[in-house]
């Protein structure tokens, strides 16, 4: 996958966040995807000696049927500390490297984080979306910002989540009984799309199947 990889990423909060603000004016959240989606992919990280090497996975797998054509690892040093809400900024870089070893390009990456559901709406899957200008949606496991009412048991039941009076993103059951995921357009998506892309892609688990893929190879499990 052909990939704009930036010459140097921020070493400082500050210049973190002046990106962000840059970058969040980028993000679009309506629709921009293939009419036909053939592959769906995620990303995910882990961390090998101590926090000082970064592992990231990508897992590209057929559409609808879900199936794993293609998976990739890449490894690079550490550059940024663990702050929640510049977690893109650790992540990236060798998410990015990850990336470039595909071969089967995705039509939709779904990755374990934040899309604008974050405090300047520029989570780790709208600003790897912008980056790489490819259609993104944010799956987190928890909630970093927004309120939300409560949500039936059943699978496929979903509320807004709310922050400053705008809807952010959704609390959304992939599973009954189980804990929800917080969706949330990363780019190049809307809300409903994004949704609707999670359920599909979850057919037995939490977890989509592409983000569980993922992790399992970012964690070496």
């Amino acid at each position: 996958m052909k990939i704009y990889q930036p010459h140097t990423w921020p070493q400082t909060l500050e210049a973190a966040i002046t990106i962000q603000e840059e970058l969040r004016n980028q993000v679009i959240t309506q629709d921009q995807i293939p009419a036909t989606i053939k592959y769906v992919a995620g990303v995910d990280m882990g961390f090998e000696a101590e926090g000082t090497i970064s592992r990231a996975a990508v897992a590209v797998l057929s559409f609808p049927e879900l199936q794993v054509v293609e998976t990739q690892l890449a490894y690079r040093p550490t550059s940024f500390p663990y702050i929640p809400g510049f977690l893109s900024f650790r992540e990236i870089p060798a998410i990015l490297d990850a990336l470039e070893k595909i071969h089967t390009t995705p039509d939709i990456i779904l990755c374990d984080g934040q899309g604008i559901a974050h405090p300047r709406r520029l989570g780790i899957a709208s600003h790897l979306g912008v980056i790489i200008n490819t259609p993104t949606i944010g799956v987190a496991k928890s909630l970093l910002i927004g309120k939300h009412e409560e949500l039936p048991e059943a699978k496929g039941s979903y509320q807004p989540l709310i922050h400053k009076g705008e809807t952010i993103g959704a609390v959304l059951r992939t599973r009954a009984g189980v804990k929800p995921v917080y969706v949330s357009s990363g780019h190049k998506i809307s809300l409903p799309t994004a949704i609707d892309y999670v359920l599909r892609c979850t057919p037995k688990y939490r977890l989509p199947e592409t983000t569980r893929i993922a992790d399992k190879l970012a964690s070496n499990r």
